[in-house]
């Protein structure tokens, strides 16, 4: 247990969610922010392996606070480069609030043509924007010297249905642009001989490279994909949303169920050891909050609405820190029993007032 002059060394697992990785900037501009928290290993997929390489790059090049202005400057750049897209909002969107795109003539059209024709048959040529903006963006040859935190990213690999992580010091902006690769919108992204598409059917993100870091046992999951939708989806574009959001959760259930098993386990049989180390999960994640955020307003790139993710997601972290800093290093706080009881799931942000009850258990509780 660190002393109290000591920061408190944590992982951190990013999930990737187009433009809701805003709401990961947040959290990370919260937790650079505040110097009791110190990050020893990131492993991130999709919009969340692009916010992992970017905090590192800006680490190595001036600290924290280079790492937060990198951030800034990242998703800056995003909005910029969307500012000519066809997928705008609708003028009544602009009148009442609404940053969804589900009334934008162009995405209705783009999503259209996705449905019918394959990037190999829309851009034969492989023309990918946001390849450009990584590559400008990272100096990923910084990314892998950083030795303060290790950057893991995941990609699927298309043939073989596995995953595969990529690491320091073989980090490229292929790689990360793999993590990324939605096969409907992107041509598959070719690292030695292997086509890859998004790491999220295989881990969202993948967080086995952290359960080995013998640096600290703190993992901080930053969920921006909701569990749980009260409403059944009725229409055809929300039944594929919400299959879409199922499938990208799964992998982090299977993990994250995966953890708790092995916890029960040196639990029971007392293996408490180097060789079998018990991990202390946490959720950093607001359930009502994303059930109102639509799936196409993830394509929405506008530079209010990407403030206004990372506001909620720096309330999000700040809330956190509120409640559970003192957790870190000696309990878990999220009670992932609850997670797989089936039918309900409730935000671990709703039930902070029960967070004196993680004390009665090394688990600790849902908060």
């Amino acid at each position: 247990m660190p002393s109290p002059s000591q920061p408190k060394i944590v992982d951190l697992a990013l999930q990737g969610g187009g433009a809701h990785g805003a709401l990961t900037w947040g959290v990370l501009d919260r937790l650079l922010a505040d110097e009791r928290i110190q990050i020893s290993g990131i492993s991130g997929t999709s919009a969340g392996a692009m916010n992992a390489v970017v905090l590192a790059d800006g680490l190595q090049r001036g600290g924290r606070d280079g790492a937060r202005e990198a951030l800034e400057q990242f998703w800056l750049a995003v909005s910029n480069a969307a500012r000519f897209s066809p997928m705008q909002r609708s003028l009544w969107d602009h009148m009442t609030s609404n940053y969804s795109l589900d009334q934008s003539p162009g995405y209705l059209f783009f999503e259209q043509l996705t449905r019918q024709f394959s990037p190999y048959e829309l851009n034969p040529l492989n023309i990918n924007p946001l390849r450009d903006l990584v590559a400008a963006q990272v100096d990923f040859e910084r990314v892998n010297q950083c030795p303060d935190v290790k950057v893991f990213v995941t990609a699927t690999n298309v043939r073989t249905g596995r995953g595969r992580t990529f690491s320091q010091p073989e980090l490229t902006v292929d790689s990360v642009m793999a993590s990324a690769c939605l096969p409907f919108m992107f041509q598959a992204v070719e690292i030695d001989g292997e086509a890859y598409w998004d790491g999220g059917y295989i881990g969202n993100p993948a967080l086995y490279p952290l359960v080995e870091d013998k640096a600290t046992r703190d993992l901080i999951v930053v969920q921006i994909n909701p569990l749980m939708r009260e409403d059944l989806p009725r229409t055809g574009r929300d039944i594929i949303n919400r299959i879409n959001e199922i499938t990208f959760n799964a992998s982090l259930i299977k993990e994250l169920r995966l953890i708790e098993l092995l916890h029960e386990l040196i639990e029971v049989e007392q293996l408490e050891s180097e060789r079998y180390r018990d991990i202390f999960v946490h959720l950093i994640h607001a359930h009502e909050e994303l059930k109102d955020l639509d799936a196409s307003s993830k394509l929405n790139a506008e530079w209010a609405y990407l403030q206004h993710l990372r506001e909620r997601g720096w309330t999000w972290a700040d809330r956190f820190l509120q409640h559970h800093y003192e957790d870190l290093g000696v309990r878990g706080t999220f009670d992932m029993t609850d997670l797989f009881d089936g039918d309900s799931f409730r935000s671990p942000l709703s039930d902070a007032d029960k967070s004196q009850k993680s004390q009665k258990s090394n688990k600790g509780t849902q908060s």
